[in-house]
């Protein structure tokens, strides 16, 4: 015993000096610089070389992000935000006792937050946001008693928020955890944080109710608790706190009623969402008294009552009530939209979903021409249809569907040139349908089902090119059915049952070759069934009952391999039922009852299930399977089918060829097979969903000339539409005879199947199969982009028509703002995604532009996974596919056999960012030997910005005014855009450097440009 107390003793010791020295080295700074150089010694990953400077041979008050106290000579500040580091937080930066700001946000810190960090007593902003940091939120940084930002939003953060802080951290004036796993109920003690002005735990997994003790923080201006499990109701002492700004609870379990003084509790707010949960009562009057809420969403809740005046609400862009119980079916329910007159940039009106009743008035004629959407079916509005809502050009959707309306169509509504969806079923609208109807040149949708129309289908409607689905059935019409609309090969759908219509079904039908639904029912049709109709391969619902069809089923039908219902009953058809109705596999559904069909009804496919066919009413019928209980065909009938000796040894020399080639047949695919490297079915579709072929050839009219948008590298784009409803989605077809298109399309599946981000093109699904020829077939359908390209912006075809007030033009606001859904989209491929991803081609025709402008980064099948630890530059040989990207946006390096990195993404971003807001191509004919757009930036900043600039940005800011005031506000406001171009076009210089190493981080980029938008724009005069 006594060797092991004498070993214990001296360990002991060693221990009391070890921490005594340590309590003398904490009086010094060469605690500090022991501690950097911990920290350094924790980073994996460095691509801009900070750490190349935290060396002994300047003093570490010198190295990069380190700022020291003049009087010490401490650190009191450590800012490494956006360089992009890979590592962890080392526990020895807990030993910076002079530390005031630490700044690590916007890089790929992973593990967790060190204890150590608690013993931080002087720290008072704390920033990890939008990193890869787990685990728990320490407790101890309640010790950090000085702190005024805790910052750790977008993280993997899991377990509770410590109850500490409520009772530790009195000068904490902004909380954010939002965007990580975070769990259990919200301590009461943050009531007691007096400070706090800004709440942020959006999209964790919360429940619980939100605490009474919130509504102590009287200087809180923003809550937001969106997506997570809360219950219970709104304490009503937040509603006491005037301060607020934005209070969003939207997707919870939260109850009760909003407080009538709302309006006059929240004077300053602007944005209100509690859309999603469980709120019961009315909306408060007061309400309106917000008068800076441009933001309104209260739907799906249990609301009742009407909806009061809003005539204070001039700001207000959105207003959503919709899927309530608002209303109570009298005339006065719609009178607030009188009080919407002087809300100038109202664009959407989501009221559908309740119990409105009353009249639709003229009034809705004054309301915000900006207006895109207006909802208001479902409801029980009465009356007729104001013609005064053509006043409102801009509308793109209209749905008045399951109301009480009355009266025609007004001959008006055909002015709403940008109309897209009409939609009108299930009132009481009468008269004839609108010949103005054919103005509306991109209606995608029209749907006056279930209505009391009377009169011919206007054969106008022939003029709506892109018409998809058009539904009439449920009236009265009359009259044959227009060839100009059954020839529309955009048509999809076309419902026109229970009519009155007369004539033949037009030859013309044949044209629809998009066509996958035809219902003709129960109206007066007459004639032969056209050999035509087999031209719609598509076709899967064919409905033609209740008719005066005669003849017999064309041979040519026999082409519609897809069908799944097939209704011919109640006509006056006749001859043999067809024998290649049996290999239609996908049919479900055959009806051909009440007909004079004679013969032997077949047994082999669908005529198996007696519950899948019905053929009762055709007295001439025999055989088929037992179950439908039909006479046996007698021997006169079996004498005409039997074979004569010729005919046995024709068909037995026919049957051995037929084999033969099938044999060989069968031995070509499988040598195809295997020599064949392409992406493996299997591999695909655990990648992404499929569609078939056939669903893709119905949505783009065939792949027709007039839905295709555009033309890539490998391959085409096609706008089209894959059933009712859904949203126009964009398909790429990949052109598999052009050298690398497979390898694109393995590409694009790989770097899409796990990436999401608002401001990446959305893939949908993919196709690979074979075409109607037997050919190979690879496709990707991506959501529909409204806007196009960036590049069609920038550059018109007739550049001088943008310079004359045309439509296609795009503000300084406009630019900066997709400027920066650009960088954060490739902020989040580099630094967000398990694996970075590096686009390898970025360019303005490869940025698309849904209908709010928002920038969309597509086209991945350049794109490349990189290992953690080398998706910096490297000068090593690159693949050998060639070089990366496109000319004049591919980073130089990659032209001498350089792999791909994220510094060439963010060349590319730097020379789409110059051609953003110069105007010019990088292509230019004017930029020849050492000129090129980098160059000619640089050597014009900052003096000569305005020289380089895109002279549509100072439009209206320079022309002469009438008076010195209108004057005087010009020059500010081209003053504020000279200022702005010059932080933006730097920022576009120092990512295009030539060197990777010179260039910019992308997350830096980020970071700027925000503090751009913020600083000038937000200043700057109106450009109206």
């Amino acid at each position: 015993m006594k060797p092991q107390l004498q070993v214990g003793g001296l360990l002991a010791s060693w221990s009391f000096v070890f921490l005594f020295l340590s309590s003398l080295g904490s009086g010094n700074n060469e605690t500090d610089q022991l501690a950097l150089l911990a920290l350094k010694s924790q980073i994996i990953d460095d691509p801009f070389n900070i750490f190349s400077s935290w060396n002994h041979s300047i003093h570490f008050c010198q190295w990069i992000g380190v700022t020291c106290g003049r009087r010490h000579q401490r650190v009191v500040v450590l800012d490494l935000q956006s360089r992009n580091l890979s590592g962890n937080v080392s526990p020895h930066i807990g030993n910076l006792s002079f530390l005031r700001s630490l700044h690590l946000q916007n890089n790929r810190f992973g593990q967790v937050i060190p204890q150590e960090l608690g013993r931080l007593r002087r720290l008072e902003i704390f920033n990890l946001s939008n990193n890869s940091i787990g685990g728990e939120i320490p407790a101890n940084l309640s010790s950090c008693s000085k702190l005024i930002t805790f910052h750790v939003a977008y993280n993997h953060l899991v377990g509770q928020l410590p109850v500490e802080f409520g009772s530790s951290l009195p000068k904490l004036k902004v909380l954010s955890v939002a965007h990580n796993q975070l769990s259990g109920g919200i301590p009461s003690s943050y009531g007691n944080l007096s400070d706090l002005r800004k709440f942020s735990a959006a999209i964790n997994n919360f429940h619980g109710s939100i605490p009474d003790a919130f509504g102590k923080l009287t200087n809180l201006e923003g809550i937001a608790m969106a997506t997570n499990n809360l219950s219970g109701t709104i304490p009503a002492s937040i509603f006491n706190l005037s301060s607020i700004r934005d209070f969003d609870v939207q997707e919870n379990q939260i109850g009760g009623t909003l407080p009538y003084e709302i309006g006059n509790a929240f004077p300053n707010l602007e944005f209100l969402s509690i859309d999603t949960n469980q709120f019961t009562g009315s909306i408060p009057v007061s309400i309106s008294n917000a008068s800076n809420l441009y933001y309104i969403d209260l739907g799906e809740n249990e609301l009742t009552g009407g909806v009061p005046t809003l005539e204070k609400l001039h700001n207000l862009h959105q207003l959503f009530v919709h899927s309530n119980h608002l209303g109570s079916g009298h005339r006065s329910d719609l009178d607030f939209l009188s009080s919407l007159i002087n809300a100038t940039s109202l664009v959407s009106l989501n009221l559908d979903n309740n119990n409105f009743g009353g009249m639709l008035t003229e009034t809705i004629a004054n309301l915000s021409t900006n207006l895109v959407i207006i909802y208001l079916d479902q409801n029980r509005i009465s009356g007729s249809i104001p013609s005064g809502i053509a006043n409102l050009i801009n509308l793109e959707r209209l749905w008045l569907s399951q109301n009480q309306f009355t009266g025609n169509i007004p001959f008006d509504i055909g002015k709403l040139q940008r109309l897209r969806e009409l939609v009108f079923w299930n009132n009481e609208l009468t008269g004839n349908i609108s010949s103005s109807l054919g103005n509306l040149s991109l209606l995608i949708t029209v749907d006056l089902s279930n209505n009391n129309f009377r009169g011919i289908i206007p054969p106008s409607l022939g003029n709506c090119k892109t018409l998809f689905f058009l539904n009439l059935e449920h009236n009265s019409l009359s009259g044959p059915i227009p060839q100009p609309v059954i020839s529309l090969s955009s048509l999809s759908k076309l419902g026109l049952n229970y009519n009155s219509l007369t004539g033949p079904l037009p030859v013309e039908v044949g044209n629809l070759k998009n066509l996958g639904y035809l219902n003709v029912g129960e109206n007066m049709l007459y004639g032969e069934i056209p050999d035509t109709l087999g031209s719609c391969v598509l076709l899967e619902i064919l409905s033609m009952e209740g008719n005066l069809f005669q003849g017999t089923i064309p041979s040519t039908l026999d082409s519609l391999r897809g069908m799944q219902l097939l209704d011919l009953s109640r006509n006056n058809l006749s001859g043999r039922i067809p024998e290649y109705l049996e290999n239609f596999k996908f049919l479900e559904t055959l009806n051909l009852s009440n007909n004079d069909f004679e013969g032997a009804v077949p047994i082999k496919g669908i005529f198996t299930n007696a519950s899948a066919i019905s053929v009762e009413g055709n007295s001439k019928l025999c055989g088929g399977i037992p179950e439908l209980q039909l006479s046996a065909c007698n021997s006169i009938q079996s004498k005409k089918w039997r074979l004569t000796l010729n005919s046995k040894l024709a068909i037995s020399i026919c049957s051995g060829l037929l084999g033969l080639s099938f044999f060989l047949f069968i031995l070509y695919i499988c040598w195809y097979r295997k020599t064949k490297k392409d992406l493996p079915s299997v591999s695909l579709r655990k990648s992404l969903l499929r569609v078939s072929y056939q669903t893709l050839f119905n949505a783009t009219g065939g792949f027709s000339v007039e839905n295709l948008i555009g033309v890539g590298s490998f391959g085409s784009v096609y706008r089209g539409i894959l059933e009712y409803g859904a949203t126009i989605v964009a398909v790429k077809v990949l052109n598999l005879q052009r050298h690398g298109a497979s390898k694109s399309f393995m590409a694009e599946c790989k770097a899409l199947r796990n990436i999401k981000h608002r401001n990446l093109v959305k893939v949908l699904t993919a196709c690979s199969g074979v075409d109607y020829q037997g050919n190979d077939f690879k496709a990707l359908v991506y959501d529909f982009m409204e806007n196009g390209s960036l590049d069609e912006w920038l550059h018109p075809v007739n550049r001088e028509d943008e310079l004359n007030n045309e439509p296609k033009k795009l503000s300084l606001h406009q630019r900066l703002n997709i400027s920066i859904d650009v960088a954060c989209a490739l902020d989040y491929l580099h630094h967000q995604c398990p694996t970075p991803i590096v686009h390898c081609d970025l360019k303005a025709t490869n940025v698309l532009l849904n209908n709010d402008m928002t920038g969309h980064v597509g086209d991945f099948g350049l794109a490349r996974f990189l290992p953690e630890a080398t998706h910096s530059f490297s000068t090593s040989q690159g693949s050998s596919i060639g070089v990366r990207g496109s000319i004049g946006y591919a980073a130089p390096e990659y032209a001498l056999g350089s792999k791909e990195s994220t510094e060439g993404d963010v060349y590319s971003y730097g020379i789409l960012l110059l051609e953003m807001f110069t105007g010019k191509r990088p292509t230019d004919g004017m930029f020849k030997d050492s000129l090129n757009l980098h160059n000619f930036v640089r050597l014009a900043l900052p003096h000569q910005v305005a020289d380089v600039a895109d002279p549509m940005l100072f439009r209206g800011g320079e022309e002469e005014a009438s008076n010195q005031n209108l004057r005087k506000r010009s020059c500010s406001r081209s003053e504020k855009i000279r200022d702005c171009l010059i932080s933006i076009m730097q920022i576009g210089v120092n990512c295009s450097g030539e060197l990777p190493k010179e260039r910019m981080n992308i997350s830096a980029a980020v970071a700027l440009l925000h503090s751009i938008r913020n600083i000038f724009l937000g200043t700057m005069p109106s450009e109206n």
